[in-house]
């Protein structure tokens, strides 16, 4: 990853619990950066910037109004940020994924890919994606603590991604799903309080 926004200098990062923060469709790393301190200060907070242009902002495959995906798009975009995450994973105690909006894509599509490497997931407002070929790859000896924030009526996340997302999360982790009426497609303060606590239990205690 060429832009990264770290929460830590570098000389404080070692031996520390990672948090890898993937930002949604349009936007940048700096969307995730705003987040830092309202998470758990035992974390150092990673926030890598998508490679596709899109616009003035950037995204990590692209997506139209269906979240239709090309699924080599996808599968190119993963595996640069999973050998990123290799490249640093040995200076932390853990990794562990945030992904809002289609950066939940990104981290699911990373947990389906690499079960072994993350310690919980959390994805806000976001999606799992509904691809026969990554269902066919995945296997999970045990199911991962998945954290799954949104607002019911998010009018970005369609109808049958939704469906697909509750489906999947139902089936393959060990789910915490919370909703927050009112915040639309964005993250809430409630919600973060949440997202702590969810990522203090799983991976601090």
């Amino acid at each position: 990853m060429e832009t990264v926004a770290w929460s830590k200098p570098e000389p404080e990062r070692a031996g520390t619990p990672l948090l890898v923060m993937l930002h949604g469709y349009g936007t940048d790393e700096t969307r995730m950066a705003r987040l830092f301190d309202s998470l758990p200060h035992e974390f150092t907070c990673a926030a890598p910037r998508a490679p596709k242009v899109i616009g003035d902002d950037y995204g990590w495959f692209l997506l139209d109004y269906f979240l239709t995906h090309d699924f080599a798009d996808v599968i190119s975009a993963t595996n640069s940020v999973f050998t990123w995450i290799d490249s640093v994973k040995g200076q932390h105690s853990s990794v562990s994924l945030l992904g809002y909006s289609q950066g939940m894509a990104m981290a699911s599509t990373l947990l389906r890919l690499h079960p072994e490497a993350f310690r919980a997931v959390v994805g806000l407002s976001g999606f799992v994606l509904d691809n026969e070929l990554l269902a066919m790859s995945e296997s999970f000896d045990a199911r991962p603590p998945f954290f799954w924030g949104r607002d019911k009526n998010d009018a970005v996340i369609n109808d049958a991604a939704t469906a697909h997302t509750e489906e999947w999360l139902h089936a393959h982790t060990q789910l915490t799903a919370r909703s927050y009426p009112g915040i639309g497609h964005s993250i809430s303060k409630a919600e973060l309080v949440d997202v702590s606590a969810f990522l203090r239990h799983y991976v601090l205690r």
